[in-house]
């Protein structure tokens, strides 16, 4: 499994992570950040295949993709 983390206050709203994302799970929520922009969100955190698409095409580097660590 593998964790999504948003920097809200890096996002800007602009939809690149979730056309990029293959298994269409990224989406920009109805939360916005201090700057007044519509930040994106992983709305199935479970469904995330560690690509990193999202990652990838953030203009801003706000989007961060970490393998959760099984013990």
């Amino acid at each position: 499994m593998f964790i999504v983390t948003v920097n809200e206050e890096l996002c800007k709203g602009c939809g690149l992570c979730a056309a990029a994302c293959p298994k269409k799970i990224m989406r920009i929520s109805d939360v916005t950040n201090t700057s007044g922009q519509y930040v994106a969100v992983c709305a199935a955190k479970e469904a995330c295949v560690g690509c990193r698409s999202c990652a990838i095409i953030c203009p801003d580097d706000a989007i961060r993709i970490e393998k959760e660590e099984s013990f």
